[in-house]
C-alpha cells in the first residue's frame, strides 16, 4: 500500500546479514555446502532438535517431510490414507497432501486460539486417522497436551505445521518440535528470515536421512557414513549419482544460511520486540468488545494481530475495511482464511467434520501487521481509527 502508515511486514536485514551476503558472493561458492550444514547445526541446536535441514521454502519443509513418511521401513504412509487437518491454515499445509493422494478429514478450529477445537479433534478421529497435523496459526501454538495424548493412545503421527510461528512455546518447549517431524518457514516476512527458506525438524534419524535425500534429486550423495536408508557400494563415482528416491531439488543456498546465522543471533531480540508490541495491542484492544483477540496457548511468537468482529456488535467488517483504507492501515484475512471456501478444494478427496469457527473467522476476521520494530505508534493509530467507528 503506497504510503502506508502501518505496513504488514518490514525487513529486518540490517548491516550484519548484508556483510555475510558479500562474502559468500566474493567466495564465488553459492549451492548447498559448509554454510548450510553450519547453519543447520546452529539451528538445531537453538530449538532443541537433533537434525534440522534446509530447503528452499517451508512449502518445500511441508513437501519433503509429508513425502518421507511413505518412505520409511516400518509402517509408512500409503495413498488413501486418513489425515486429519484444520480449517484454517496456509494453501501449502494441504497441497503434499493431496499430491502423495492422502485422504484429509477437516477439523473445525477454536475461534478464540484460530488452533485445532480439541473437542472437535477429538470427536473426528477414528480407526482410520494415520496423521494429525498440528498448524501453529500465527505465532500461536496448538494446545498439545491433549493432541500430544490422542496421537499416543492411537497410535498416531503427529506432523507440525510451524511455518507462522517459529519461537512460540508451548509449556516450556519450541514450537516445531512436538512431532515426528516439524516445519518452519524462514520467509522475509517471518520471525527469523533466509529472505525465502525453511526448515524440516526431527529427532529421527531415519526420517532425517530421506528428508536429506529427497530434498536433493533422491540420491545417495549428501548420506553420512551411518545412513540407514541405503547400503553403500563400492564405486565412488557411481554413488556420487546414485539414486534411490523419487525425489526434488529444493535444496537450500549457502546466500539463505549466511543470513540464517546472522539471524539467529539477533532472534531472541526480535522475539522481545514482536511480543512487547502485542503487550501494547492487548492493551489498546483487551477491552474493546467488538472484536475477538486471539489467545495465546502458551507463548506466541506474535507473527501478527488478528482481529474478528463479533456477531451481533453493530459493526461490519467491510465498515472496518473502509476505515483502514482511509488510514493507511494495512490488513488480509487470516491465514488463508477457511480453506474448504477455495476453489481449489474440488481437486481434494476429503471429509469435513463442520467449520463454523473457521467460517465466521473467514467472514469477520482480518490480521495487521506485528515485526521486529517498536509498533506503539502504529498500533495507537490502529486503535484511534477503530475508536471512532
Amino acid at each position: 500500500m503506497a504510503g502506508c502508515r502501518y505496513p504488514l511486514a518490514a525487513s529486518n536485514l540490517g548491516p550484519e546479514e548484508r556483510d555475510a551476503l558479500r562474502r559468500v558472493i566474493e567466495s564465488g561458492s553459492f549451492t548447498m555446502g559448509a554454510g548450510v550444514a553450519e547453519f543447520e547445526r546452529r539451528f538445531a541446536k537453538r530449538f532443541g532438535v537433533r537434525h534440522a535441514l534446509l530447503v528452499n521454502s517451508g512449502s518445500s519443509a511441508n513437501l519433503v517431510g509429508i513425502a518421507s513418511l511413505f518412505f520409511r521401513k516400518e509402517s509408512p504412509l500409503r495413498r488413501g490414507d486418513e489425515v486429519i487437518v484444520p480449517c484454517i491454515a496456509w494453501a501449502t499445509t494441504y497441497y503434499p497432501l493431496l499430491q502423495y493422494g492422502l485422504k484429509l478429514r477437516f477439523v473445525d478450529v477454536d475461534l478464540e486460539t484460530l488452533t485445532y477445537d480439541i473437542a472437535a479433534l477429538t470427536a473426528a478421529v477414528s480407526g482410520r486417522t494415520r496423521v494429525i497435523v498440528a498448524v501453529n496459526v500465527l505465532g500461536n501454538p496448538c494446545d498439545f497436551d491433549p493432541i500430544l495424548e490422542l496421537c499416543r493412545q492411537r497410535g498416531i503421527i503427529l506432523f507440525e505445521d510451524n511455518c507462522e510461528s517459529l519461537g512460540a512455546r508451548y509449556g516450556g518447549r519450541n514450537a516445531g518440535t512436538f512431532g515426528l517431524i516439524g516445519t518452519c518457514s524462514t520467509f522475509y516476512s517471518h520471525q527469523l528470515t533466509t529472505i525465502e527458506g525453511g526448515l524440516i525438524l526431527t529427532d529421527d534419524y531415519e526420517i532425517a536421512c530421506l528428508a536429506r535425500s529427497l530434498r536433493n534429486h533422491g540420491w545417495t550423495r549428501d548420506q553420512d557414513a551411518g545412513s540407514t536408508i541405503f547400503e553403500k557400494s563400492a564405486e565412488d563415482l557411481a554413488e556420487g549419482y546414485r539414486f534411490i528416491l523419487p525425489g526434488y531439488n529444493v535444496r537450500g543456498t549457502e546466500l539463505q544460511a549466511a543470513v540464517g546465522i546472522e539471524q539467529l543471533e539477533k532472534f531472541d531480540g526480535f522475539l522481545e520486540i514482536r511480543r512487547r508490541n502485542a503487550r501494547h495491542f492487548r492493551e489498546r484492544f483487551g477491552d474493546d468488545q467488538r472484536f475477538i483477540l486471539q489467545k495465546e496457548n502458551g507463548e506466541s511468537s506474535w507473527f501478527s494481530f488478528t482481529m474478528i468482529v463479533r456477531p451481533g456488535c453493530g459493526l461490519t467488517r467491510r465498515r472496518v475495511f473502509e476505515a483502514l483504507r482511509a488510514a493507511a492501515i494495512d490488513f488480509r484475512i487470516i491465514t488463508g482464511g477457511n480453506f474448504l471456501r477455495h476453489e481449489v478444494i474440488r481437486h481434494f478427496d476429503y471429509e469435513a467434520s463442520g467449520c463454523r469457527n473457521a467460517d465466521l473467522a473467514h467472514d469477520n476476521g482480518f490480521f495487521v501487521g506485528n515485526y521486529a520494530a517498536d509498533l506503539r505508534e502504529e498500533i495507537d493509530h490502529l486503535w484511534q481509527t477503530l475508536q471512532r467507528l
